[in-house]
């Protein structure tokens, strides 16, 4: 177990800010988050547990414990596929694809690890991990006792679950169990994929080919955090009310959509963003990508307030213009 005081996080989120915890804790196998459980529940100061940080904005030290997982590995189990928190999520989908196992792919190339995928619900092109999670196996903090949660019991909906709500910082996640499937059935109505592979000259893609387009209309469209610091999509899709949508589409021609139900639709933050003429702008060290909207960037230097504030002013216009408050996605510290 990794246990470091005074340690520096800019490794741990993909803005790449400079920030410290009082204390880093870090459990590779369900023993160890035993360890850490204990020692939380002995601690008497604040306590956060982070995945890979790229649903992650810091906005200044952390006095406190900063927790995450190293757990490793996975197993395949006949259409199921169980893997430790630590794991790379985008890692686990191509491993599934090889071990003919489909329901992933168009999840492809979502940052994070497998625990964060069964906190944050992530999805992408009309997919969410809700669907696919059969359990999370999770050390209960306040008794150290280990603990199977059904998927359908965690609460999940659009980007939340109750990991993210009334269950947070009570469990560590060890291990994630998904429910896939033998027989692979493309997905291609959402965002941009058909037309894609249509230029490709692809009618019927293969399950490997329908992820590399995902990973390239991906990679074509969002910065690598590496280069330019970013925690991908900032903002969550608002769904609004049909009627308030009908309302907004007289005014605005083209306005993209979804239908979420009868009742409601998804609205595009990135589109919204995008018309109040933000796409490339930047505010301080703070900015907003040039091919995404929906993703604010690290100039170089910039601090967590900097980008909240980029956020704020991103929020205000949004709302002036279509009546629409939009959230952010990634967890602000």
């Amino acid at each position: 177990m990794k246990d470091f005081e005074n340690y520096s996080l800019k490794e741990h989120n993909t803005f790449g800010i400079e920030a410290k915890c009082s204390r880093f804790l870090e459990y590779v196998s369900i023993e160890e988050a035993q360890q850490v459980a204990q020692i939380l529940r002995e601690s008497d100061i604040p306590y956060i547990i982070i995945g890979g940080g790229s649903n992650l904005l810091l906005t200044k030290d952390f006095e406190g414990i900063v927790v995450r997982s190293d757990v490793l590995g996975y197993y395949i189990d006949g259409d199921r596929i169980t893997c430790g928190s630590g794991e790379v999520f985008d890692e686990v989908v191509e491993a599934s694809l090889q071990a003919g196992l489909y329901g992933m792919e168009n999840l492809s190339l979502i940052p994070g690890d497998v625990g964060a995928s069964a906190v944050q619900n992530i999805g992408a092109y009309g997919a969410e991990a809700k669907d696919m999670i059969v359990s999370v196996e999770a050390v209960e903090i306040a008794t150290g006792r280990l603990v199977t949660i059904q998927g359908k019991d965690c609460g999940y909906g659009y980007r939340q679950s109750k990991f993210k709500q009334e269950w947070k910082n009570r469990y560590l996640i060890t291990h994630v169990t998904y429910q896939l499937s033998t027989t692979f059935e493309p997905h291609l109505d959402y965002g941009n994929i058909r037309a894609e592979l249509e230029r490709k000259g692809i009618k019927e893609p293969t399950a490997q080919q329908l992820r590399d387009t995902i990973i390239e209309i991906r990679n074509a469209k969002l910065p690598d955090p590496k280069v330019e610091g970013n925690a991908g999509s900032f903002f969550m899709n608002p769904i609004v009310s049909r009627e308030k949508y009908v309302q907004l589409a007289a005014q605005y021609e083209g306005m993209p959509h979804y239908d979420v139900d009868a009742d409601h639709v998804k609205i595009p933050a990135g589109w919204m963003i995008d018309q109040c003429g933000w796409k490339g702008k930047s505010l301080g060290r703070a900015g907003v990508h040039d091919k995404q909207a929906l993703v604010l960037v690290n100039r170089g230097g910039a601090t967590g307030a900097e980008i909240v504030a980029l956020s704020d002013a991103i929020r205000k216009d949004v709302s002036e213009k279509f009546g629409i408050d939009i959230h952010p996605e990634v967890n602000i510290i």
